[in-house]
């Protein structure tokens, strides 16, 4: 695992341990990652498995990859004895503009956390750190969704449509998220969602277990 690796595990382990907070808060003032940031995270183990973002995703535990479906692996894991579980895909393309701008990998996820009964919680790891105030947003059968970032972290700002957004991304061909990076860079990364859906189904089979 290379050093960017890590400091990719260690940034979104912390983004994503505030991910509850802040989507409890999203609807009055959507701060909540920012305590979680500060906490130091453990690295994802260099096991061979699947992807660091998958270890950081799982709280630092061992992800266990139970099955791939099309371009979407679906993983659970038991951080302090609490069921995880989540899909995670790579954008199937990405562009920037200016063109060819360095950039950390990007990762969807769709997390269900029972214990905190989160239920198909959306997250993007962008890969950048975002301009502070920008508009980002998720593109997806035809209907175009805000999201609140923070760090290189997005989320649905409204959590309200989250599982209407979901069920577009389980019928819909690829989604599109668009950002703006702390330097103004704009980025487009389109996620294939095919498989999605089948994920989702298997993941929701065993989180009751």
């Amino acid at each position: 695992m290379s050093v960017r690796q890590i400091l990719t595990s260690l940034v979104l382990s912390a983004l994503l341990c505030g991910a509850s907070s802040l989507a409890q808060a999203q609807s009055a003032a959507p701060k909540g990652a920012k305590d979680a940031a500060k906490q130091p995270a453990p690295a994802a183990k260099p096991t061979g498995k699947p992807e660091p973002a998958a270890a950081a995703a799982a709280g630092g535990a061992e992800p266990t990859l139970i099955g791939q479906f099309g371009t979407w692996g679906a993983y659970t894991a038991t951080p302090n004895g609490k069921k995880v579980c989540f899909a995670l895909a790579k954008p199937s393309s990405s562009k920037t503009n200016p063109p060819n701008r360095p950039r950390d990998p990007a990762y969807a996820f769709v997390s269900t956390r029972p214990a905190e009964k989160v239920t198909n919680e959306v997250s993007i790891m962008i890969g950048y750190a975002l301009k502070p105030g920008s508009e980002s947003s998720l593109e997806v059968g035809g209907a175009s969704y805000a999201m609140y970032t923070q760090g290189d972290g997005l989320w649905i700002k409204n959590a309200a449509e989250e599982e209407r957004m979901v069920d577009a991304m389980r019928k819909s061909a690829d989604a599109t998220v668009k950002g703006v990076s702390a330097k103004g860079t704009e980025t487009i990364d389109t996620f294939s969602l095919k498989g999605l859906a089948q994920a989702l189904d298997k993941l929701a089979q065993d989180c009751r277990r």
